[in-house]
Parts: structure tokens; C-alpha cells; sequence
């Protein structure tokens, strides 16, 4: 057998059981992309080699065979497909052979958004719903009467006086809103939810119970006449649509009369604008002859009519392999896996990486290197591998793992149980991370640096050297500062200063500079008042990260024991005790965060460049310090806790934090019903109405220095 025989022989096999999954199981195994282009293939190969073609082969018919399931109807005239136009030449092809054949200058056609849906032969026998079919292969459908009287836009009577027989066709499609509602509450159940809208309409309409199909959202759009009997047929597809709306189907408004091949690509070029507001899927546009008498002269061709043609937008999916799985370190330290692609054109662009957004993402999907793979890009947004082509997985396939240590910097990766998102803990060295934790780290609520501003901190990261935060007070000084381009002398000189003045500061602040993830202003100076030392803190977290690693063994040998004996086994006091005990005695801090603290205090790379920032500069170090710490019962509000709202009077949230610490008391992030006081502003929101509801005393700033003042 050569070799265009042995390759058109498995692209039949392949082609067949595709259509039986689509048409017969509604259970795909293809994209419709990767089915096209092996479709395209084939008939490439038996256009080159007309020995090859076969009667059964699958560019000889539409579709698959109907299911037994239901009964089968025969279309009193075949349900064609549609030839496909891929770019503007192919559309000008197809005008100009329509124009040949009519011998005409230019021709009309009616233009309409090809719906994403499945298409249906509706029959009414003076006037009544008799009898609803599905395209089937064309030829034989199914019977789907009883689904089809479920669908709420669909006419069971015509309006006004009806010819005594009329096929109406149509596609019946799921608008998006419906189908996020199906997604949604499959997802509730536990249920294995549909993959796209097409997928969900087909299976609501076999259904063996046409109640299931009653309570699905589906909707219907009549776009065209089959058969009729004692219906005098119009001269134009246009005045087609026209009796179709007044015999009550409903009809789109986006369908458009246009003229030549220009008309036509004006059309899909506005289709493509609209596309995304649609509240329905579409894949294209399609553009058909108005001419009804011309259609008969054109005819058809194989399985496709010659008189239309349907224009497809460029594919937002695509399929390819997955060649190998990277890992990219965000500028938090959020670690993401990137497929590398074997490069494919979708949605407009040449795309080779896509993103795998976390590992539960991985794993859900059972993404794989050498895996065929869906790829999904649409307009400007990162693509993203969609789906794995299962029926396509080779033997070899390598199962993708989270790496233990960082590709940038060597430090230690950590996921928290429950949590999506791993994190290289190296946060204060990782040159990924860098640039975006100096951001921060000078930023004016952390050690704030007046003038040190995102531009000038990239200058300094690749012109002198500054590689962690310590470097910032250790390698930059007035002469290389004025030496960067448009710095100046006089820039220079009131940078240093600032970079000096940041050397005294608070530990709260302190802390918050450093970037510990999920640690935020208010659970930095939390912290910081429960500790009040910074060795009191990294103690706390040693000690805390040991406990810890002794629970999650006992858990591990527990769950070892359930599996063994086949019993449950009560957990221990010291399992149900919190993993990080010193940690979380702080108010507001839950396992998510107490584990961060730990994990970042533990990277030695991290504790390297605390160590400088705080040694005093006559040993080398940044000189960063900050007061020590009052005793808790010096202030007047010891064991109150506030929390700030809204916009305060000539002072700002951050001072009015201080005079309350300064005071002895605490300022929480969220109202709870331990709260003590709200401190309310102006446009204090959601917090009031909560403080409000829960009975919690609202202050203003002259009622908080009152109650200073007071006691």
C-alpha cells in the first residue's frame, strides 16, 4: 500500500470515530479545529488521488449516523454542510466563481452570524408543530420533537394563515448566561460540568427525557425554508426571512443584506468587533446567494451547496503538542507553569507559550509533556492550554512536577495545603522578584524612600549593582547616584538624604517593608506589637516551623494507620492544636499566614539580608533601627482594639494608627465582634454599617482624643 493510501486510510478511521463521537455519543474527542484540518487533508489527498476516494468515506457524507436511541427521520431534502472560507482571498474565490456562473458583474447575498449551535428541520402541517429532527449525517436525523416543544422561542402554531406543509430550519443554541448558570450549579453538584455551550445544547436536546430538556435555557433562530406545499416560494432569500418573522420565528436582527465580496468582508469585519458582546456564541459568518433562482443554477458540489459559503473568524483555539513545561517566577514570588508549544496560528498570532496558570490547574487538566493539547487565545488575552486530546496521548508522556527549588535563584519553593499558588520564599534575593520587592519596599507606607520611584529603582538594579534591599544603602551613594541619566547633582544629594532619613523607622513597618506574602500593613504591625522584638519574632518562627513539620508527621502516620486498619482514627489534641501556635496568637493571623512568616524566615537568604539591613553601619550594614518596644501597659488604651474607616479630618489613617499605639491600643484591619471602637471618617462604607449591626462604639478624631484624654 503506498504511502498517501496508508495515510488517507488512517484519516478515514480517525475521521469516522470523530463523527461518531460528535453526532452519535455528543461526547467529542476533537476540536473542531483539528477535525477541520484532518478533514482538509483528506480531500487534499483524494483531489491528488481520485483511486483513493471511497464511497464511504467521510468527505462523502455530512455527518455521522443518528443513534438508535431515537428514531430516525429522513430530511425530505439533505441537510448540507457549508464549504469553508479561511481568509478574505478564499472569500473572493468564492464571489468571483458565483459571478462566473451567473454571468453577472456583482451579486447580492444575505449575511448572518453563524451560531455555534446545532441545526434542526422543523415541520408544520397547516400550521401546527408535527415533527422536529436533528442534521443527523444529512441524509437521516433524529426524531427530537418532544425536546424540541420544550423550547420556549420555538412557535408550536404559525401566526396568521400557514401553507398545509412548511420545513423550517434553524439552529438551536444555548446563550452564554444560560450556560454559565449550567456550569455553575453542575460544579455545586459535584458533576462534571459541559466543556463549551454547542456541547451543552446538544446534550440537552437528546435527552430521553424531554423534562430535563425543559429546564435548560435553549433558544432557537430560524434562518431558512426546506420543503413546502402550497407556499408560494419568494423570489429572494431576504423576503424568505421576512414571512419567517411573520409567521412568529424568530428571526436575527444581526442578519444583514450585502453586496459583492467587499460587502462581505465588511460584514465579518464588523461581526468580529461585535463578537465578544454577543450574548451568544459564534464562530463566523456565513453568506448566502438572494438570489433563489441563481441558487438552483449554481447547484451543489459533493456535500456542500455552491451558492454559500461560510467565512470563519480566525480560530481562538487551536491544537498542537506541548513540547515541555516551564517554570516562571512572578515579582511576588508566585511560581507559574508555562507550556512551551510547538508553534500554531490562533487567534491571529503565532503562539509557542501559553500559560498553566498554578499546579491544581495541572493537575485538573492532566496536562503532560508530549501531550496534544487545546490551545485557546482570544483577542488580547495570554493563551492558555484549554484541554488535553486525550485519544492523542503518547505512551511517554511526562508527567509535569513542581520543582523544589527556584529556576532563578536556588531557593526553596513552598505550597501551602489548600492553597494554588507555590511561591519561591527567597524573596529578598531572587532576581525575578526583585525589582517588584524594591517597589514595595520603599514605597511610603513601608520604609518609604521619597524619590526612589519604579524607573529610577530599575536604573539602579542594572547600573549599580543594587541586588537586594541592603544594597540600597550599602551601593549607592551621591557621586554614581548623579551619574545616572537625568538624576543630577542636586536629585542625587535629596536621595540620599531620603535614603538616610529611612534608616529610623518602626519595626511594624519594618516588617511590612520586607514582603513576607499575605502579610499586609496591619498584620506586620500586629505582629510586631505582639513580638515587639524582631529576634522575639524569628524565635517565635523557628520554634513554630518545628512544631509544625512533628504535626504534619503525625498526620501523616495517622492517615497511614486509617489506610492500613481501614478505621477512622480520632485526631489528637496535637493535631487539632494550631500548627503554629506562637504565630497565631496574634490576632488575625490564621495557619495561610503564620506558615509564610515561618517559611520566609526560614530561607537563609532572606535572614542574610535582614541581618545587613539592621547591623549598624559602622559594621557593614544598613543601620536600619527603630524605638523599643513600650510596655503594653503604659497607654491608656492597653486591651482596646480599633479599627479605621473612611477619611479623618486633617489627619492621616496611618498617624491616627500611631496616636492609638502610642496609647497602648491595637488597630485591627477588619470589624469583628471583638472590635472595642470604630474610628469613622468620612465615606467610612461597609465597615460602619458592620460595626453598626454588630453594637460596636463609633468615634470620630475628636471622640478618640476625648477618650484619651479621659483616662
Amino acid at each position: 500500500m503506498t504511502t498517501a493510501a496508508t495515510r488517507a486510510a488512517e484519516l478515514r478511521r480517525q475521521l469516522e470515530r470523530a463523527n461518531h463521537r460528535y453526532y452519535v455519543l455528543d461526547d467529542p474527542e476533537l476540536p473542531d479545529a483539528e477535525y477541520d484540518r484532518l478533514f482538509a487533508e483528506l480531500q487534499k489527498l483524494e483531489a491528488e488521488h481520485p483511486e483513493l476516494k471511497t464511497p464511504d468515506s467521510p468527505t462523502q457524507r455530512v455527518g455521522g449516523a443518528p443513534s438508535l436511541a431515537f428514531a430516525p427521520v429522513r430530511h425530505r431534502q439533505p441537510m448540507l454542510s457549508l464549504r469553508k472560507a479561511d481568509d478574505e482571498a478564499a472569500l473572493q474565490d468564492f464571489d468571483r466563481r458565483v459571478r462566473e456562473v451567473l454571468l453577472k458583474g456583482s451579486v447580492d447575498y444575505i449575511a448572518e452570524p453563524k451560531l455555534d449551535g446545532l441545526a434542526v428541520s422543523l415541520i408544520y402541517q397547516n400550521g401546527v408543530f408535527v415533527q422536529g429532527a436533528t442534521r443527523g449525517d444529512g441524509e437521516t436525523g433524529e426524531d427530537i420533537t418532544a425536546n424540541l416543544r420544550t423550547i420556549r422561542s420555538l412557535p408550536l402554531r404559525i401566526q396568521g394563515e400557514a401553507p398545509p406543509l412548511i420545513e423550517v430550519r434553524g439552529e438551536v443554541y444555548l446563550p452564554l448566561a444560560g450556560f454559565r448558570k449550567m456550569v455553575a450549579d453542575a460544579e455545586a453538584k459535584g458533576e462534571k460540568p459541559p466543556v463549551n455551550p454547542r456541547n451543552a445544547a446538544a446534550g440537552s436536546l437528546r435527552q430521553l427525557e424531554s423534562v430535563i430538556t425543559a429546564k435548560r435555557p435553549l433558544a432557537f433562530y430560524a434562518y431558512a425554508v426546506g420543503v413546502s406545499e402550497g407556499w408560494a416560494a419568494p423570489l429572494q432569500h431576504r423576503d424568505v426571512l421576512r414571512q419567517l418573522r411573520d409567521w412568529g420565528f424568530p428571526v436575527s436582527e444581526l442578519i444583514e443584506p450585502v453586496t459583492g465580496a467587499d460587502g462581505c468582508q465588511a460584514y465579518f469585519e464588523r461581526m468580529g468587533a461585535k463578537r465578544a458582546s454577543l450574548p451568544f456564541d459564534i464562530d463566523g459568518v456565513v453568506f448566502k446567494l438572494d438570489d433563489l433562482a441563481g441558487r438552483e443554477e449554481l447547484g451543489t458540489v459533493s456535500r456542500e451547496p455552491r451558492w454559500a459559503v461560510a467565512y470563519k473568524f480566525a480560530a481562538e483555539e487551536a491544537v498542537t503538542v506541548l513540547e515541555n513545561v516551564e517554570f516562571q517566577i512572578g515579582r511576588t514570588g508566585a511560581v507559574t507553569p508555562v507550556a512551551r508549544l510547538k508553534p500554531v496560528f490562533v487567534g491571529g498570532a503565532n503562539v509557542s507559550n501559553a500559560t498553566l496558570h498554578n499546579m491544581d490547574e495541572v493537575q485538573r487538566k492532566d496536562v503532560r509533556v508530549g501531550d496534544t493539547v487545546v490551545v485557546r487565545r482570544a483577542g488580547d488575552v495570554i493563551p492558555e492550554v484549554k484541554e488535553v486530546v486525550l485519544a492523542l496521548r503518547p505512551a511517554d508522556a511526562r508527567i509535569v512536577s513542581l520543582p523544589a527549588a527556584c529556576p532563578v535563584c536556588g531557593g526553596q519553593i513552598a505550597r501551602e495545603e489548600g492553597e494554588a499558588i507555590a511561591r519561591c520564599t527567597n524573596g529578598l534575593s531572587c532576581h525575578a522578584q526583585l525589582h517588584g520587592a524594591l517597589i514595595h519596599f520603599v514605597s511610603r507606607k513601608a520604609i518609604d524612600i521619597d524619590g526612589l520611584g519604579e524607573k529610577l529603582l530599575a536604573l539602579v538594579i542594572d547600573e549599580r549593582g543594587v541586588a537586594t534591599p541592603a544594597d540600597i544603602y550599602l551601593k549607592l551613594n551621591a557621586e554614581n547616584l548623579a551619574a545616572l541619566e537625568r538624576m543630577g547633582e542636586k536629585s542625587a544629594q535629596n536621595l540620599v538624604k531620603a535614603i538616610d532619613a529611612s534608616r529610623h523607622t518602626t519595626f511594624g513597618r519594618f516588617l511590612f517593608a520586607l514582603g513576607i506574602p499575605v502579610v499586609g500593613e496591619t498584620t506586620a504591625r500586629d505582629l510586631a506589637q505582639h513580638f515587639g522584638t524582631l529576634e522575639a519574632l524569628i524565635a517565635a518562627a523557628e520554634s513554630d516551623a518545628k512544631h509544625a513539620e512533628a504535626r504534619h508527621v503525625m498526620q501523616l502516620e495517622r492517615e497511614a494507620e486509617e489506610q492500613r486498619s481501614g478505621k477512622k482514627i480520632r485526631r489528637s489534641d496535637a493535631e487539632r492544636a494550631p500548627a503554629y501556635p506562637q504565630l497565631q496568637a496574634v490576632p488575625d493571623v490564621g495557619e495561610t499566614v503564620a506558615a509564610s512568616i515561618a517559611h520566609f524566615l526560614a530561607e537563609p537568604r532572606n535572614r542574610a539580608v535582614i541581618d545587613t539591613l539592621v547591623a549598624p553601619v559602622e559594621a557593614g550594614g544598613a543601620g536600619i533601627h527603630w524605638p523599643a518596644p513600650k510596655a503594653a501597659a503604659d497607654g491608656v488604651l492597653t486591651g482596646k482594639t480599633f479599627v479605621i474607616t473612611g477619611t479623618l479630618p486633617g489627619i492621616s489613617r496611618e498617624d491616627a494608627s500611631a496616636l492609638i499605639e502610642a496609647n497602648g491600643g491595637k488597630v485591627s484591619g477588619s470589624v469583628s465582634a471583638k472590635t472595642d471602637f470604630l474610628l469613622a471618617g468620612e465615606a467610612a462604607g461597609s465597615k460602619l454599617a458592620k460595626a453598626e449591626k454588630l453594637g460596636v462604639p463609633v468615634l470620630d478624631l475628636d471622640g478618640l482624643r476625648a477618650l484619651i484624654a479621659q483616662n
